[in-house]
């Protein structure tokens, strides 16, 4: 008996795979794993609901706090952010590829599936970690060069209920840090977006007056949200609602996928836009000029890998040990406005703060401000010697 085991949002793309495996693939006994990275209670419900019809057995796994420890909190710390993306989807799928591969080791699985087509990135990410265990790897929707208009048919003469429509054959990725919607007409670069796509933000201008919120943390982690301690997964929560109703975190973006294939995307993600503003201004703060210097190049390598899915990449680890070490005092409070869209830094406070309100004050005579002219005298010396000899030349 051959045994599959499908990672499974309940989806249409995953949800057409289960028959396509018995029918294509051999597959006997289709398993289905959903892994909870803060979906909609009523997504992972209805994920289920539609497994307990369609496949032979299924596991859903609570994954939302290590998702938030192991993931969004390291994302945090190293910024991270792909051409103006906020990593989110990529940051589950390897969690959630790991999930599945712990299910197939326990049913004594023979091969692992993912609903993924050969265009998108998701491929890559889950198997980054699939083809690292033995285990056959199959991908009906790109082994078969599937379309989602041929998929919706077919789901249809099975009888698998789909949210899709040929008017609106979007897809929609959500966990606890983002939420992404593609497909159809959201495709093409120049068509503006229905706003019936969105649902963690309200129209930027239907927002409310201005709301200021206090955000600490603790080595680079927010702990705190108007002095209050929370734990990872209601701070986002919290955040995810107060800055959605601000219309914060929206962005539309043209993506370079690691195919190479550009791509038009829509994300929300009101709370990484949050904190994300906050941690890299209170980063500011407390490190030093060559820190901050070294670590923008660390973190857009690590945001590369993380967009790629190479989590388990030696440089991935040797950056966040890195990392780590500048986030011992990445320590304090940021005070953020929120308005009609926009998240802006208003104060930072941090007891390891480089400033010196003295040293710095124009009113201030610790410092002698004529010791600075030896230094304007070296300043830019090559670049007056360069200009000499240029228009010496000139005048010959």
């Amino acid at each position: 008996m051959k045994k599959v085991v499908l990672a499974y949002s309940g989806g249409l793309d995953t949800s057409v795979c289960i028959p396509l495996l018995k029918e294509h693939y051999g597959c006997d006994y289709a398993i289905t794993v959903t892994v909870d990275v803060g979906q909609p209670e009523k997504e992972i419900a209805q994920a289920e609901k539609k497994a307990a019809k369609i496949s032979d057995r299924h596991y859903t796994i609570d994954a939302k706090d290590e998702f938030v420890k192991d993931y969004i909190f390291p994302l945090i710390k190293a910024n991270g952010s792909y051409e103006g993306y906020v990593l989110g989807t990529s940051m589950a799928r390897p969690l959630i590829a790991r999930k599945v591969v712990e299910i197939a080791e326990k049913e004594n699985a023979d091969a692992l599936c993912h609903g993924c087509t050969g265009k998108g990135n998701d491929q890559l990410r889950f198997e980054a970690v699939f083809r690292s265990t033995g285990f056959e790897v199959i991908a009906p929707m790109r082994d078969m060069n599937l379309t989602r208009e041929w998929e919706m048919e077919y789901a249809k003469k099975h009888g698998i209920p789909v949210s899709a429509t040929k008017s609106k054959p979007w897809s929609v990725d959500e966990n606890i840090w983002s939420r992404s919607i593609e497909g159809g007409r959201l495709e093409e670069p120049d068509f503006i977006p229905p706003e019936e796509i969105f649902e963690w933000t309200v129209q930027p201008e239907k927002a409310p007056e201005a709301e200021t919120m206090d955000v600490g943390f603790e080595s680079g982690v927010p702990v705190s949200l108007n002095g209050e301690k929370l734990e990872g997964v209601p701070l986002i929560q919290s955040l995810n609602r107060i800055g959605g109703s601000h219309g914060v975190g929206r962005t539309d973006m043209i993506e370079d996928r690691v195919l190479g294939l550009k791509a038009r995307e829509n994300y929300e993600h009101p709370a990484a836009t949050i904190l994300l503003t906050a941690h890299k201004d209170l980063e500011k703060l407390v490190l030093t000029r060559d820190e901050l210097r070294f670590k923008s190049l660390v973190d857009e390598t690590w945001s590369e890998l993380a967009y790629k899915g190479l989590v388990d990449e030696p440089l991935y680890m040797d950056l966040n040990a890195f990392i780590d070490r500048t986030q011992e005092r990445v320590s304090g409070n940021v005070k953020i406005r929120l308005y009609k869209g926009c998240a802006n830094v208003i104060a930072r406070s941090s007891p390891f703060a480089l400033y010196s309100a003295d040293l710095s004050s124009f009113d201030s005579t610790t410092i002698d401000q004529k010791d600075a002219e030896g230094y304007c005298k070296y300043h830019g010396f090559q670049a007056r010697l360069f200009k000499k000899m240029h228009s010496f030349e000139n005048n010959q």
